[in-house]
């Protein structure tokens, strides 16, 4: 990874590099990207690409639209897929108002001002995802490749040879693999991308999903993030690992403590635990993604923690003596359709208060909660996180945390954006309506 603008036109020089692509995300995570000529580049680094903010979902109105794109020199990378002779490089981009100040509206803008906060507190996040996802013969979905299980490997399991070139073009961007496999589910697989930065892991997200589905449709197969593509068996999720750390150290751990959790540890957790509710909706931004969140597919639709039950929002992996860096806190609800950007910051903002307000974390529940009654539940003061995209909203829309976090701006548009694909949903008539209601109504 280049660190300043000469490494770049060094890099440029050495590749033979003719366009640059300028990557940013709308609200609601979605890859946008234009090319310049490296003759555009002195330009773009000194003052920004203009471009028309208009037509990015939750950017701009048209009397407001002028946008720059300033490329982040420390994000330049080449991509692997496109031809070695006249190569073509990519930079994430900070996107800024006309008068060079940054937009509210820009979702990577929004995690870096709460990193920031984090910052004055003298903490660093370190983030590592796991994001699962499903290969289908075309975009239609109608046709899994496989009917492997979890960690098969066998030729049961059709797609290893996409996940080792996934991992080979990822790794020639500069993003470190820890684990790859098939999941349980049919044409169901996963990739662990080792833990970093939480800004840089926000990025590595976005070229993540981007590589997985370059590489499956260069195999001439479909890759898909969304998070319930077949009724009846797993979704995907993103179970999102978590640490803070003060300079070399992990404040997560404490050897006085039996479980290696310190009291910041424990705040954190509360807090995650706390706002489960307010941020699920940023977490799991889509109508599907409701699908996934119900029991009995391994998706955690109950607020409680644990260590090692699986069934539980919030788990902390055993620690393991000589591996104190490795005590970190696994939110396991959000899936991999969401913003990393505005996760990120929804997550490490529940977290803080936590530890702000020193909140009481309540006792662990290792019991599986999912074979406990309403009453078993109740007397145990155990919640449940939304169970549909529009009750989410409601909830996040009385959130003033939420509302911190993300701004005004992109807090405002995200709400509305969201409604409207609720509304648009709900008019629909389903296949299940008609082969369930039209032949007795």
């Amino acid at each position: 990874m280049t660190n300043n603008v000469d490494e770049v036109y060094k890099e440029i020089e050495e590749k033979d590099v003719r366009f640059v692509q300028m990557w940013f995300t709308d609200i609601l995570g979605q890859l946008k990207s234009f090319a310049i000529q490296r003759a555009e580049l002195e330009g773009a680094f000194a003052e920004g690409m203009g471009f028309d903010g208009s037509s990015i979902e939750g950017f701009a109105r048209i009397d407001e639209s002028d946008m720059l794109a300033k490329p982040d020199p420390t994000t330049f990378q080449l991509i692997p897929w496109k031809p070695k002779e006249k190569a073509v490089g990519r930079m994430f981009c900070d996107i800024l108002q006309p008068d060079g100040s940054p937009y509210e509206g820009d979702p990577r803008y929004a995690l870096k001002r709460n990193l920031e906060q984090l910052d004055e507190m003298g903490y660093t996040m370190y983030i590592g995802p796991e994001l699962e996802y499903f290969y289908f013969k075309d975009e239609l979905g109608t046709e899994v490749l496989d009917e492997g299980g979890y960690f098969d490997l066998t030729t049961l399991d059709a797609a290893s040879d996409w996940r080792r070139d996934t991992i080979l073009a990822l790794e020639a961007m500069g993003i470190y693999v820890e684990y790859s496999h098939h999941e349980v589910a049919p044409s169901q697989h996963e990739i662990d991308l080792r833990y970093m930065d939480a800004l840089t892991m926000a990025d590595n997200v976005m070229t993540y999903r981007m590589v997985v589905k370059e590489i499956a449709r260069m195999h001439g197969v479909y890759a898909t993030f969304m998070p319930k593509p077949i009724f009846g068996v797993n979704g995907s999720g993103m179970h999102v690992h978590q640490s803070l750390f003060k300079g070399d150290r992990n404040a997560f751990f404490d050897a006085n403590d039996p479980a290696g959790l310190s009291d910041t540890c424990r705040y954190y957790i509360a807090g995650l635990l706390s706002h489960a509710q307010e941020i699920t909706a940023v977490t799991n931004q889509w109508m599907n993604s409701y699908k996934r969140l119900v029991p009995g597919y391994e998706a955690p639709v109950y607020i409680t923690w644990a260590r090692r039950n699986r069934s539980t929002l919030v788990r902390v992996p055993m620690y393991k003596p000589g591996k104190e860096r490795a005590t970190r806190v696994e939110y396991r609800s959000p899936d991999p359709a969401c913003n990393p950007y505005l996760a990120f910051s929804v997550m490490l903002a529940a977290g803080l208060e936590g530890i702000k307000n020193k909140y009481e974390l309540p006792d662990p529940v290792e019991q599986d909660v999912y074979h406990l009654t309403e009453d078993e539940k109740a007397k145990l003061g155990i919640n449940s996180l939304p169970g549909s995209l529009i009750e989410a909203i409601g909830i996040t829309e009385e959130s003033e945390l939420i509302r911190k976090t993300l701004g005004d701006h992109i807090f405002q548009n995200f709400i509305t954006s969201k409604k409207v694909e609720w509304d648009n949903y709900r008019v629909r008539i389903t296949p299940y309506e008609l082969e369930k209601l039209l032949p007795i109504l």
